[in-house]
């Protein structure tokens, strides 16, 4: 198979309530896609079920034999009370060399935090060292779920370039779940707008336009969807129209709620 991962008719349960319903998906080498969608509408659930750590109640998953996934999860909690260093904490579970954990950290733009302790790490710091620990493995694509919540806009946007940096220079796909739309955009080739099911993906540019986006979101991110235009014109390199789906029977109550970005 020439794709990363592909997911037909994917559905998951937890317990009685179906919170993904027929869900296809896939994500190809090099390539950048953002899932995004309201609170409860099942995008961390997504990644969790591609990369094989939710059971499918129907349809399937498949992965490329093989394939390296470097994941970022959304939290991590570390006890504040252990002692650990960044360098340590780079070699769980298999210990790596000093020179490729320092390669890491530079990659990262954190070359100076090898000696500190995890605890004492600012929020972006410790992104980026999760980030550090997920090239490790050189990964055939990195999986990050709402990496930079609970960071500021300089942190964000220094993320999101960061992101963009590495699969340029290594070539490997990214799938994140976001919810920051005003950045988010312009980091992305391929955006997955989700309810509960997928009701709209595309360019940036043709999901921003497309209704079932603007029910979701209203239409207060537009000034950004002009500034990846500007900035981020790929011509005719993917398709210029949105995929969409309106799917009443699984609409949630979020569905005409704005969400908080």
């Amino acid at each position: 198979m020439s794709e990363l991962i592909t997911a037909q008719g994917l559905s998951v349960r937890h317990g009685d309530t179906e919170v993904l319903h027929g869900i296809d998906f896939t994500i190809s080498p090099g390539e950048i896609v953002t899932v995004v969608g309201p609170n409860g509408s099942g995008k961390s659930t997504l990644v969790r079920a591609l990369i094989g750590l939710e059971p499918a109640a129907r349809g399937a998953v498949a992965r490329k034999p093989g394939l390296k996934i470097g994941y970022v999860p959304q939290k991590l909690h570390i006890d504040a009370s252990l002692p650990m260093t960044v360098r340590r904490f780079l070699s769980l579970p298999k210990r790596v060399s000093d020179a490729r954990a320092g390669a890491a950290l530079e990659r990262t733009g954190v070359p100076h935090l090898g000696a500190r302790q995890i605890a004492r790490l600012s929020g972006g710091q410790f992104q980026r060292v999760l980030l550090a620990r997920a090239l490790l493995i050189e990964p055939d694509i990195l999986i990050l779920d709402e990496p930079t919540q609970g960071l500021d806009q300089p942190g964000t946007a220094g993320f999101y370039k960061l992101i963009e940096e590495v699969r340029a220079e290594t070539g490997a796909a990214v799938l994140m779940v976001s919810h920051d739309l005003h950045v988010v955009m312009s980091a992305s080739d391929r955006v997955i707008c989700l309810n509960g099911h997928v009701c709209c993906q595309g360019t940036p540019k043709v999901v921003s336009e497309a209704p079932e986006y603007r029910a979701l979101f209203g239409m207060g991110t537009q000034g950004a969807f002009a500034l990846y235009q500007h900035d981020h014109d790929h011509g005719d390199e993917h398709s210029d129209h949105a995929t969409c789906h309106h799917d009443p029977e699984h609409d949630s109550e979020h569905d005409h709620e704005h969400a908080h970005v």
